[in-house]
């Protein structure tokens, strides 16, 4: 009985290792990337305050296949909305703005076109041009729908209420 738990234990440790997780990079990493070697970009733009972000981390992007799509196809960036630290991208520096007891980046006031509101989602192009900002939290067929939309290309012929209608998740 004692090996067959020290076996079973052995298998489970294996198994959570073995789970695939979003790579997340800066996004001073993603736009360093996308020159090497173009791919779209998503952003995870999240306050450390806000549930619904915590909730997407938790339900979402530890989806395994959600992970899998999302290293394959994206580069992964996680944005906080209220980091202090500046960035430079695309040749324009950004930086905190004070505001009251806290304050936001002005980058994320850039991706979110001032909607400062979390979790918010961004998909930028292989050139990191804008696709969309997308509001709320996804649950992962939610989020998995949007990312194959965007990934695909669907997005650029087809509109998303009709890609929807003959979307076969794979969760």
């Amino acid at each position: 009985m004692k090996n067959l738990f020290l076996l079973f234990a052995l298998v489970a440790s294996t198994f959570t290792f073995a789970q695939e997780s979003i790579n997340w990079m800066s996004i001073e990493e993603a736009e360093a990337a996308a020159k090497e070697n173009p791919k779209k970009i998503v952003i995870d733009v999240y306050t450390d305050w806000c549930g619904w972000c915590k909730k997407m981390d938790k339900d979402t992007f530890k989806n395994e296949k959600i992970a899998a799509y999302v290293n394959e196809n994206y580069y992964a960036v996680k944005f906080n909305a209220e980091q202090k630290d500046s960035i430079v991208f695309q040749g324009h520096t950004f930086k905190f703005v004070a505001q009251g007891k806290r304050g936001y980046h002005e980058l994320a006031a850039a991706l979110l076109n001032g909607k400062m509101s979390y979790p918010h989602m961004v998909y930028l192009d292989e050139e990191l041009k804008m696709i969309q900002p997308i509001p709320g939290y996804m649950a992962p067929a939610q989020f998995e729908e949007v990312i194959k939309f965007i990934g695909s290309d669907s997005y650029k012929k087809t509109p998303f209420d009709d890609y929807k209608k003959t979307f076969v998740s794979e969760l």
